[in-house]
């Protein structure tokens, strides 16, 4: 405050104080969304303690000769993976885990997808079939394996309901090395086909009307239909199913030692079975080898066939 006195006398008193500026109100933060971590979190968790981090340990015992024979556990490079092949166990597990696979990839793939155009309409009928056919997948793959063990055995329901028409029809299904396979790669593939189906039935509807009634129109019939609009247009559908199917059938154990045991001989000795076999006579890095050559094994054929197979989404 000052004062400022001019020649009239008159005096005038001036305030020097500054303006007060408004402060605008504080704006609040918005409150960030928790996002997609605390939903991959826990499954993260449960991934890496019951499977990754007990692999990653497993790799170094694939290397030693861990035995219930010893106390003692050493470096021994790769002498199991020598022994397995000496013994005719490694190549020959190797050769009927991919047939087993291939084959089962190929029925249930097949199979589903006929059943998928058969069941696309969504009414009461096709409703009560979808749910019949997916049954199975509920089912335990140790109880279907016993089911069907029961079923193909010489005297049972299969070979009586033939002897109706063949008297005296009593042929081993799972006795004998090639059609214990192929009967193997066919319960696998009615055991999963339901789930199968309902991919593929999404799929189909995915599949915009406008392009099958334009085609219909210009004088397509149904094969060429499918083949040339439907079939293309079913690509991603087609990538999951072949790879899950595949790279399942790869780990096949349940199934199998419920059925054969990997027998006659070692005509479905998988490597899962080869695995609890190693496992069961207390040669533990000899067992552990066969895990290491499982995971290989996938990763060597699920990365090139998921590759092409998504290229050739983008193709289509």
């Amino acid at each position: 405050m000052s004062e400022t006195t001019y020649p009239a006398g008159d005096t005038v008193t001036a305030d020097h104080r500054e303006p007060e500026i408004p402060v605008p109100p504080k704006r609040r933060r918005p409150r960030r969304r928790a996002g997609w971590w605390p939903f991959i979190v826990p499954a993260f968790i449960l991934v890496a303690g019951f499977f990754t981090v007990p692999f990653l340990l497993n790799i170094r015992f694939a290397f030693t000769d861990w035995s219930g024979y010893s106390d003692v556990i050493s470096f021994n490079g790769l002498d199991n993976f020598r022994s397995l092949i000496d013994q005719g166990i490694l190549w020959q597990s190797i050769k009927v885990t991919l047939l087993y696979a291939v084959l089962a990839m190929l029925v249930q793939n097949a199979f589903s997808l006929s059943m998928a155009l058969v069941l696309q309409r969504s009414d009461r009928i096709n409703g009560f079939f979808r749910s019949f056919f997916f049954l199975p997948v509920l089912i335990a793959p140790v109880a279907a394996g016993y089911i069907w063990g029961a079923i193909l055995a010489p005297h049972g329901p299969l070979n009586n309901f033939i002897s109706l028409f063949s008297p005296g029809f009593d042929y081993a299904w799972l006795g004998h090395g090639t059609s214990a396979l192929i009967c193997l790669s066919f319960i696998d593939a009615w055991k999963w086909s339901g789930l199968v189906t309902l991919v593929y039935i999404a799929g189909l509807n995915s599949v915009p009307q406008p392009l099958i009634e334009a085609a219909t129109i210009d004088g397509a019939n149904p094969w060429q239909r499918f083949w040339r609009i439907r079939f293309p247009l079913l690509a991603p559908a087609l990538t999951f199913t072949v790879v899950t199917t595949m790279l399942g059938a790869i780990n096949a154990f349940d199934l199998v030692q419920a059925t054969t045991r990997g027998g006659p001989g070692t005509a479905t000795n998988v490597l899962n079975i080869a695995m609890f076999n190693q496992y069961g006579s207390g040669f533990f890095g000899s067992a552990s080898s066969l895990n290491l050559v499982v995971t290989i094994l996938v990763i060597v054929l699920g990365l090139p066939l998921i590759t092409y197979l998504r290229r050739r989404e983008v193709e289509a």
